[in-house]
């Protein structure tokens, strides 16, 4: 799965910039610290499209009586205002949007049939929540032989405890890499 020359072919998954966790009135609002990752994640976008790398945008969707809101608030429910990408993230035509239902952005979903028609070998993670899809993306990612990385600087939680736990986990369990 490697592109002419032995280099990498590499996708940036943008996890979950939902209008439901980057407004400040969304229903599971991650806070300042995820509104200030906007820009930086817009950087990496236009990073990755001029190197002709895959950009591709998980989107959180839910049915209205999904079982996840036993434990969390409902939110980005299927069609709803929540459910939609936030403005001021850079999302073109020809962009790969998946909907998920789970926390991790492989269960469920085409994600990593798309990436291996791309022959994509090395994933890239920025957005929200650190600990929660963030986390378990990396971990099904690592599980199916990619190589992850995540940009600290593009990943945000409501809970700063928790995303230093998240970002250590990810390092020293599952061998990612944080850069």
């Amino acid at each position: 799965m490697k592109e002419k020359g032995g280099l990498r072919m590499k996708a940036l998954i943008v996890v979950d910039m939902l209008n439901d966790f980057i407004l400040k009135d969304g229903a599971l609002y991650s806070g300042e610290q995820a509104e200030e990752i906007v820009d930086f994640i817009n950087e990496k976008i236009k990073e990755f499209r001029e190197n002709n790398y895959s950009v591709v945008f998980l989107c959180d969707n839910h049915e209205k009586d999904d079982k996840e809101f036993d434990m969390f608030p409902p939110h980005c429910i299927a069609g709803e205002f929540g459910s939609q990408i936030v403005d001021g993230i850079d999302v073109q035509e020809g962009d790969k949007i998946i909907k998920k239902r789970r926390y991790s952005g492989f269960f469920g979903t085409d994600l990593d049939l798309y990436l291996r028609e791309k022959n994509v070998d090395e994933i890239y993670l920025v957005g929200v929540c650190t600990n929660i899809c963030v986390l378990y993306t990396a971990a099904d990612g690592r599980n199916l032989g990619y190589k992850v990385n995540i940009y600290e600087k593009g990943v945000a939680t409501f809970d700063e405890e928790a995303h230093r736990f998240a970002l250590k986990e990810a390092k020293n369990t599952l061998g990612c890499n944080i850069i």
